[in-house]
């Protein structure tokens, strides 16, 4: 590790949390805890500045090549600071046709285009790849509720890989295999251990904190001229791989593609490769309609379907906890709150939130197999196989 790249990440670890979470009270003490312009300007100043140092000291050094690894943490540091930049209207998308930030964007783009990944932050930064110093992982504040936020977040993230695994496991046995029985139950298992740590986020994250103090860092951003969404916590393969792998969701449909295209380089390489070759497999649920032709009454087809039925619940059930509590609770009824102009700065993904909510709710609908006549799921398909089940 460069000396550069050390102290910007120890500058981020402490002064940088510090600030925030200075702020953040500032902010949460309003009347109007929306409003951060003209509040806190000298501790964003400090933000700026002190970051802009290190920033500048790490674009003139290019690229040390010491490893992808290194890079995608080099570019995880810069992606915080300028989300935080962001988060308090030191930038601002909606105002501007490039980032102000020369420096930080050439660095961005430079990490970004080596490693094939956005220029900007990701989940995995806050969760999976996120490598903790003396017990504390990097985060934007101190506060307890984006701790809760970003703990659960992960836990939930990897049950979700460990879904995913057991299912992509399967494919080269075949669904008749005698483990196959087996790999199902494990999948299944995972997506509750998913439900359960949301289950435990939802009963313990503050409303108001998780609004006003948490999600602002997740807003979109440029990075020279192009604008970037916000982090988003499905960005990573595991989740998608069990859509597909279920057959719940399909890559040739318009809607589902376009989430696919989006999200690619918001994830890690390794993520993409395993999401490319999911999308080339045949999904579960064709294969236990096309197998049922010939082999319904036998056992294995009665046991490893029961066990596949279980799963797709799982996740449909996954997948609606997630839409009628975190979207629901914790973000569409606090934002009736607002005025229209900061209403319309408020979602991560960038489309105003009637529009980010209507796409939400058709993929809950396509993972919980919903009976809907404008979009096709696979609720008839997944009758047919429970019919043929005792």
């Amino acid at each position: 590790m460069s000396q550069n790249v050390e102290r910007f990440d120890a500058w981020i670890r402490s002064r940088f949390v510090d600030l925030n979470s200075e702020l953040e009270e500032v902010y949460f003490a309003q009347a109007d805890r929306a409003n951060v312009e003209g509040v806190g300007d000298a501790l964003k100043a400090a933000i700026l500045e002190e970051g802009r140092v290190f920033v500048v000291a790490l674009r003139d050094e290019g690229n040390t090549d010491e490893g992808f690894d290194r890079a995608f943490d080099v570019l995880g540091d810069l992606g915080l600071w300028l989300a935080a930049l962001r988060r308090h209207e030191l930038t601002n998308p909606a105002r501007e046709e490039k980032s102000p930030f020369h420096e930080a964007s050439a660095l961005g783009m430079h990490i970004g285009a080596s490693i094939g990944v956005v220029p900007r932050f990701a989940t995995s930064h806050l969760s999976t790849h996120n490598a903790a110093v003396d017990g504390r992982p990097k985060s934007f504040t101190r506060l307890k509720d984006e701790k809760l936020f970003l703990d659960y977040n992960t836990r939930g993230i990897f049950a979700y890989k460990r879904a995913a695994d057991a299912l992509m496991r399967i494919t080269p046995l075949g669904v008749s295999h005698p483990v196959a029985h087996t790999l199902f139950v494990d999948a299944k298992n995972a997506l509750d251990d998913v439900a359960k740590w949301n289950d435990l986020l939802f009963s313990d994250l503050d409303i108001d904190r998780f609004f006003y103090s948490v999600r602002p860092y997740y807003k979109p951003y440029r990075v020279g001229r192009n604008e970037y969404r916000g982090a988003n916590a499905g960005d990573f393969s595991g989740i998608n791989e069990i859509d597909l792998l279920t057959g719940l969701c399909r890559a040739n449909d318009p809607y589902y593609s376009q989430l696919l295209v989006d999200k690619m380089l918001f994830m890690r390489p390794e993520d993409q490769a395993s999401l490319r070759d999911c999308m080339r497999r045949r999904d579960f649920l064709d294969i236990f309609l096309e197998a049922a032709e010939t082999s319904k009454g036998r056992h294995w087809f009665q046991e490893n379907a029961r066990a596949f039925i279980a799963v797709c619940e799982a996740h449909g059930r996954a997948a609606a906890q997630h839409h009628d509590q975190l979207v629901a609770r914790f973000i569409e009824r606090p934002s009736e709150a607002l005025d229209q102009q900061k209403l319309s700065q408020i979602t991560a993904s960038g489309p105003p939130l009637p529009v980010l909510l209507r796409s939400l709710e058709v993929l809950r609908d396509l993972r919980l197999a919903a009976p809907r006549q404008d979009i096709r799921t696979r609720h008839d398909d997944l009758a047919r196989l429970k019919a043929m089940v005792g």
